[in-house]
């Protein structure tokens, strides 16, 4: 587990807000452990601090935006995206104004401020937020998925696509966030509009302290008055609009993230659904106890990857003899697309895998089975009694018979609730995993 951190000394910031054009000053400031970000409206009285979580977001277009009843903090995207990239948990960021300056439309000015105002660890663990279940919202043609990862860390690729306008065309970029990736290939990305769109808001009043060089406007040819810092500098601020949008949980999210043509509101949407699905695991695991193995410590003893590892995390464990796992069923299953459309069931061999997964993790609780993999043989007796269904909680069983230096059986039981849903006895051959 990664230590908490936040900034070691204070720092300093100003600049006019991108939208409202604005002067506004900023003062970043060290925080304690498990305050995570929040903002502090200094020019309100009493001041307003905001605390940065999904409750708090308020929608705008084109931004993002948190804010409580008291007040709002606007276009906050490009700020929290340095602090993620800079992996900093807890920071106090006061502002005499509703707006974070905008600079050139870029991160790089948040992120080169944070990153010398260096970092100290805490005393407390970072809890972060692991996406252990595929979500996928979709609206129109634009979608956006989260999805499990191999590793401990964020992944992102997305397409952008512009193939009707000619000056941007069709971008995908792909990366995994790190402090140097972030720094060499993100941070100078800046925020882009059409012509048209500039046109517009500047009608409306928005951005109207804004020209060509102080923004990318894009026409047929490309940027007007100015050039891409990138080939792809588009849909790298993409990238970095999705990045602080992330942030918005409140805390790290690691997993892997792909959007196609994906904005501010459905990047807000995602944010919502990965983390109340965070809670309901927590809500369950209030009920059914801490998790004796989480997703991350079952990774580490079985090989299994997206999209078959059927097992979220044990709760019990009786020596080498019994062990409790939980698959959370849900309808972004991959299987539910092709069994069956409209009447959506978990096959029954998967089930049986299920089970077969949660008995290698008992398996590998035996000092000499460490480092083994189990392998099934045989399955006998295998009796699927009843539906598996989007939404059920499915509890995986198993109970040692006999356990050999090569070899072992076990008796296995699947429920949804108090309802037995599958059961089976299966043998397994304990191999090397390297072999």
């Amino acid at each position: 587990m990664k230590q908490q951190k936040t900034i070691k000394t204070e720092a300093r910031l100003s600049g006019k807000g991108l939208f409202g054009g604005k002067d506004v000053r900023v003062l970043f400031k060290p925080a304690p452990p498990e305050t995570g970000i929040v903002f502090v409206r200094k020019d309100m009285d009493p001041a307003v601090q905001i605390r940065v979580k999904p409750e708090n977001i308020v929608q705008r277009d084109r931004r993002t935006v948190v804010g409580n009843d008291q007040g709002y903090v606007e276009t906050s995207e490009h700020c929290l995206a340095a602090i993620a990239a800079l992996d900093i948990d807890n920071i106090f960021i006061e502002l005499d104004s509703e707006e974070l300056p905008g600079f050139d439309g870029s991160s790089e000015e948040f992120f080169n401020t944070l990153k010398r105002s260096e970092y100290e660890f805490q005393d407390a663990e970072q809890h972060p937020i692991i996406v252990t279940e595929s979500i996928c919202i979709t609206e129109g043609d634009k979608s956006i998925y989260a999805l499990p990862s191999n590793g401990n860390g964020l992944n992102i690729t997305y397409d952008l696509d512009y193939t009707q306008h000619t000056g941007i065309g069709r971008q995908i970029y792909s990366c995994d966030l790190s402090e140097a990736d972030y720094a060499q290939n993100l941070a100078r990305s800046r925020t882009f509009v059409l012509e048209a769109e500039a046109l517009q808001m500047q009608a409306m009043g928005i951005g109207s302290h804004l020209g060509p060089k102080d923004i990318l406007v894009i026409n047929s040819d490309g940027p007007i008055k100015n050039s891409f810092r990138f080939p792809d500098e588009c849909v790298r601020h993409k990238v970095v609009d999705l990045i602080g949008d992330l942030r918005l949980a409140g805390r790290p999210i690691f997993g892997r993230i792909v959007a196609y043509k994906s904005g501010h509101a459905l990047n807000q949407k995602l944010v919502f659904q990965i983390v109340e699905s965070y809670r309901k695991a927590e809500r369950e695991n209030a009920l059914l106890g801490k998790p004796v193995l989480d997703i991350r410590r079952i990774q580490r003893i079985l090989p299994h990857r997206y999209p078959f590892l059927l097992v979220d995390k044990v709760v019990e464990i009786e020596n080498d003899r019994r062990i409790k796992g939980i698959k959370n069923v849900t309808f972004n299953e991959q299987f539910f697309q092709g069994h069956f459309p409209g009447t959506p069931v978990m096959p029954g061999v998967l089930i049986v895998e299920a089970l077969a997964q949660v008995s290698g993790l008992l398996f590998a609780q035996k000092l000499e089975h460490t480092g083994k993999l189990a392998v099934l043989l045989t399955m006998d007796a295998v009796k699927i009694r009843k539906a598996v269904i989007p939404g059920d909680q499915l509890i995986l069983i198993s109970e040692a018979d006999k356990v050999r230096s090569r070899a072992a059986k076990c008796d296995c039981v699947a429920m949804v609730g108090d309802d037995i849903v599958a059961e089976a006895q299966l043998k397994f051959m304990l191999v090397d995993d390297e072999v």
